[in-house]
């Protein structure tokens, strides 16, 4: 006998419920939950598996064996390169260079000689040739596709026979045998679950482009990221060249890692070495400016900050502008440098910004946000290339960051010649070892680091100060 569960389902999440409900259970969303179609059954029929379980064992492990796609940074993201049968989702904004990279993707792994299938849903054939020949992405064994119906796509891959299909975008593909039209929930939960068991029965991998919203979320459902394997966020600002590819998603290795991209003229290149991409190049420190290394994955990288503090007068509220750093983080400092530090701070105008368009949220680099104020509110610089690292407590004490020896050793690697990190407070007597040149000085809090590099001679006429 044939009963009504879960007859109401979310268009934005997939979430089911048994009775209409104004607002989602899963995502929130006001006015989503709609009827759905054919009411389940109590029981399943019992059918004869096609192949035969066997034990774990005995299961033939080199069919999983990695494939490099030829892009250093984004096999360092995949955990080493693309897995057989995976199902990959790139998503990211328009025109951050998703579909410049994936052809860069299909091009190289049609010139190892390995089969390539580019289906494009959003342009002509002869607009993706014109970027191919712009980029240089020509291959013999690329093919290229454009088709918008489901059908016809799998009757390519029949045809062609690729072992890296790629697909751009998921919303632009519909099928028939689902509601709605492409780009909907249904028609995009359809598409990417045919993909997915194409890709497992023939042992291809898939990469798929998808679109975000405008609160950057991924578009469609949410069951869309738990069909694929791997889910990938492509990142960056279109007023700067940097381009992040970073994993939320990734069954086959780490999902914390990060590859670097710079989009040019002629396409997009890898970037092994971004740690000078986020730092100025005056050969001498400047007032105002302060190195610290942040940690994207397993991978640090040198970030700068700026700082600039100016005078107001009395009748004028005083300003606090950031870019690239939290503004109520910014503000904490800011409050923890006038009262425990004494810097006078109340009536000045601040402005922290980062170089190169870096958007640093790692706690560690607090104290190198507090250094480049207090150096602008003295005026005065440090006669070394210094880095710093630590986060700033409300009491002004500094807490020791993760992985403090792999950002001092790359701050070692480019030249610095002082860090000035946390003291280690589990075990007074253990140091961090000078390395390569670089001298470190271990701080317990705030003020000891300003006065460390001379920098404690702000005056206290500011009443607030104290």
């Amino acid at each position: 006998m044939a009963t009504k569960i879960d007859a109401y389902q979310c268009t934005e999440c997939g979430w089911t419920t048994n009775r209409w409900v104004g607002r989602c259970g899963e995502c929130q969303t006001w006015g989503s939950v709609a009827e759905r179609g054919a009411p389940k059954l109590r029981s399943v029929s019992v059918s004869a598996p096609t192949e035969r379980a066997v034990p774990i064992a005995q299961v033939d492990v080199h069919e999983a064996d990695r494939r490099l796609t030829g892009i250093g940074e984004l096999d360092r993201v995949l955990g080493g390169g693309l897995v057989p049968g995976a199902v990959v989702l790139l998503a990211g904004e328009p025109g951050v260079g998703k579909s410049t990279l994936l052809l860069e993707v299909a091009s190289r792994w049609a010139r190892g000689g390995q089969t390539t299938l580019y289906v494009t849903g959003e342009e002509s054939a002869a607009q993706v040739r014109l970027r191919a020949g712009r980029t240089r992405a020509l291959a013999d064994q690329l093919y290229l596709a454009a088709e918008t119906d489901l059908g016809t796509l799998l009757g390519h891959v029949e045809q062609v026979d690729p072992s890296l299909l790629v697909v751009d975008s998921v919303q632009t593909i519909g099928t028939a045998d689902a509601d709605g039209s492409p780009g909907g929930v249904s028609q995009v939960r359809e598409v990417t679950a045919a993909l997915v068991r194409v890709a497992k029965r023939r042992g291809m991998a898939v990469v798929i482009v998808g679109h975000v919203t405008k609160e950057g979320s991924i578009a469609g459902p949410r069951l869309l990221e738990h069909l694929v394997d791997v889910v990938l966020a492509f990142e960056g600002d279109r007023h700067s060249g940097f381009r992040m590819v970073r994993a939320t998603k990734n069954r086959f290795g780490p999902s914390d890692e990060v590859g670097c991209f710079e989009m040019g003229d002629a396409g997009i290149v890898e970037v092994p070495d971004p740690s000078g991409l986020f730092t100025s190049q005056a050969s001498e420190p400047i007032p105002g400016t302060c190195v610290t290394v942040t940690m994207e994955g397993t991978r640090p990288m040198l970030a700068e900050v700026q700082a600039l503090v100016a005078a107001v007068p009395n009748e004028t509220p005083p300003r606090r502008v950031t870019h690239g750093v939290d503004g109520s983080r910014v503000a904490m400092i800011l409050a923890v440098l006038q009262r425990k530090a004494h810097f006078p701070l109340s009536r000045r105008d601040v402005y922290v910004s980062t170089v190169g368009g870096a958007r640093i949220g790692d706690p560690a680099a607090d104290l190198a946000m507090a250094i480049a104020v207090a150096s602008a509110t003295v005026d005065a610089n440090y006669h070394k290339r210094v880095i710093a690292l630590g986060e700033v407590g409300l009491a002004g004490d500094l807490r020791r960051v993760p992985g403090l020896e792999r950002r001092v050793g790359e701050a070692a690697r480019l030249g610095f010649e002082l860090a000035v990190v946390p003291a280690n407070n589990r075990d007074p007597h253990s140091r961090l070892p000078d390395m390569h040149g670089l001298k470190v000085v271990e701080v317990a809090t705030i003020a000891e680091a300003i006065g460390a590099l001379g920098l404690s001679r702000a005056g206290r006429s500011d009443p607030d100060a104290r």
